[in-house]
């Protein structure tokens, strides 16, 4: 007698199916966190945004002996903007409009607050930036003193 072994190579028809069942689970989670990690770099870049906007009405502020700009032209030139353009920034003396992410509102005479509608009355040499930002269930105010 010989003691022959049928020998089969390949693979089984489960493993194939763990092989898939894994790629598809690795596929869901990178499909799930893209979306998140796409929000919170425009987010990102928007509050970047902000930052340098107030930067520019400091800096105007200060060239022009403690005075206030009169309106967005005057210091969004000197902002470098990455998510935001200058006609995206509006320049307001009370108040905020608006739901829209694609809008910073420079509120003179304001100050933060914990308000999540719009920020407080402040003194008339302060300011206030008012935006935006997406969330899991749409748009959060944002506010950042100048």
């Amino acid at each position: 007698m010989s003691n022959i072994k049928n020998r089969k190579d390949g693979f089984t028809i489960i493993e194939v199916l763990i092989v898939l069942a894994i790629a598809g689970l690795i596929m869901l989670i990178v499909f799930l966190a893209v979306p998140a990690l796409q929000r919170n770099s425009r987010n990102t870049q928007r509050k970047n945004d902000v930052a340098n906007i107030l930067g520019a009405v400091n800096e105007f502020t200060n060239n022009n002996g403690g005075t206030l700009p009169a309106a967005a032209s005057d210091f969004t030139g000197n902002a470098k903007l990455g998510y935001y353009s200058t006609s995206d920034v509006t320049y307001v003396t009370s108040g905020t409009a608006g739901t829209t992410t694609s809008t910073v509102y420079i509120v003179k005479g304001a100050k933060c607050t914990n308000a999540t509608t719009t920020p407080a009355t402040g003194s008339s040499r302060q300011f206030a930036a008012w935006y935006y930002v997406e969330t899991s269930s749409g748009t959060m105010g944002q506010c950042q003193e100048g």
